[in-house]
């Protein structure tokens, strides 16, 4: 079909920087620290219990809510971590991936000329979604190396078609936390002004140094008016499987349910019933991802100490930012082609996550890799 049929909806949208630096990474057999996805294995009782419920004819549609035998251990979990009781039947629903999750949140709340305050660097998926719902963004930079939202220029930014703030903590792409001090003002000011709030939390259970993540769940006046999306790809090293979820109270769920119905309907059976025995079996798993990936961080950033890149502050997530003015002066995704084609590591450019390119030379890497893999990125790394 010619492109002349056909009037784009995104125009100017070509493919992310994601896909962009994976497929060079392959192209040039190097190492892949851009992209955010697990090198290592997903955990074998998870596997095995996936494997089961194939093999026991678990591979028909499920609810499209989602099985209720997951949906309890949901409210378990959440019970468990967060101290708020929810309805597993009324209040969650597991979805085909915290993106899907993020687009349907997004279109269930958003509505032709509202304005939707995300904070940049922001997460790429965000825009498109609310820009399909009508909307339009209004993005509020955060300033390196700290990356705190200033909550008095979020107030200065709301006006009449403000509907909804999206946050993101454990943050993507700068491994930065909001502390409770920051949620207590994002309630203040989402009640004030009677909006609602994205809470973005797929990173939620990867926080370092002894850091809390502080989740919309634990404010109730929050919650209220609140959509909070959850990854089960992060907490199980199952990116590849699109497992997520969202909960929110009983009407929002119900507006969330009658969009998800028809983008999606229902996830994998068999994959929510070995996340069910997972669940139900494994308590340990959750508690010990923090210190997993802490020493990963500290493996990484430890190896860099004697190069030329400054290590900005990770508070969870699994991802560092590098600043390396002192290693080159090419811009952002300029400078992470160069490192991939000439010296075989790949990373991810930050200006992509911005509306307006901050000139920063700042660029992202992925630390969800074996130590060798670490070690060996950051040797080719300190030799610039």
């Amino acid at each position: 079909m010619s492109n002349e049929l056909i009037e784009s909806k995104f125009p100017t949208l070509g493919l992310s920087i994601f896909t962009e630096m994976s497929g060079l990474a392959i192209a040039t057999n190097a190492i892949n620290l851009s992209q955010g996805f697990p090198e290592f294995e997903t955990p074998p009782f998870l596997k095995n219990a996936v494997n089961e419920a194939i093999n026991s004819n678990k591979n028909q549609y499920s609810p499209s809510p989602g099985s209720p035998e997951l949906l309890a251990e949901i409210g378990k979990l959440i019970e468990r971590h967060y101290q708020l009781t929810v309805s597993p039947s009324d209040m969650i629903t597991v979805t085909s991936g915290a993106t899907e999750a993020l687009f349907v949140a997004i279109q269930a709340l958003v509505r032709p000329g509202d304005e939707v305050i995300i904070f940049d660097p922001a997460y790429d998926s965000y825009q498109p979604a609310v820009e399909l719902a009508g909307g339009k963004c209004i993005h509020i930079p955060l300033q390196a190396p700290t990356y705190q939202i200033d909550w008095q220029q979020v107030e200065s930014h709301i006006t009449d078609n403000t509907r909804a703030i999206i946050t993101n903590s454990p943050h993507n792409p700068t491994g930065t936390l909001l502390a409770e001090s920051d949620l207590l003002e994002l309630q203040r000011i989402v009640l004030a002004n009677e909006l609602f709030l994205i809470s973005d939390e797929v990173y939620e259970f990867i926080t370092f140094d002894g850091l809390l993540h502080q989740s919309a769940l634990k404010f109730p006046e929050l919650f209220k008016r609140s959509m909070v999306v959850s990854s089960f790809g992060k907490t199980f090293h199952c990116t590849g499987w699109k497992m997520g979820y969202c909960v929110a109270p009983e009407a929002l769920t119900l507006e969330f349910r009658k969009i998800h119905q028809y983008v999606t309907f229902c996830s994998s059976t068999p994959f929510q019933a070995g996340i069910t025995q997972m669940l139900a079996t494994d308590h340990e798993h959750i508690g010990e991802l923090s210190p997993f990936y802490q020493r990963k961080r500290d493996v990484l950033a430890n190896a860099l100490e004697q190069s030329k890149f400054k290590v900005l502050p990770c508070q969870g997530t699994y991802f560092l930012l590098l600043d390396y003015s002192d290693v080159s002066d090419l811009e952002d995704r300029e400078f992470c082609h160069w490192l991939t084609k000439v010296h075989g590591v790949a990373a991810i450019p930050l200006s992509p996550f911005y509306e307006q390119d901050p000139k920063s030379k700042v660029i992202r890497l992925c630390f969800a890799k074996n130590e060798d893999t670490l070690l060996e990125a950051a040797n080719i790394l300190s030799s610039l």
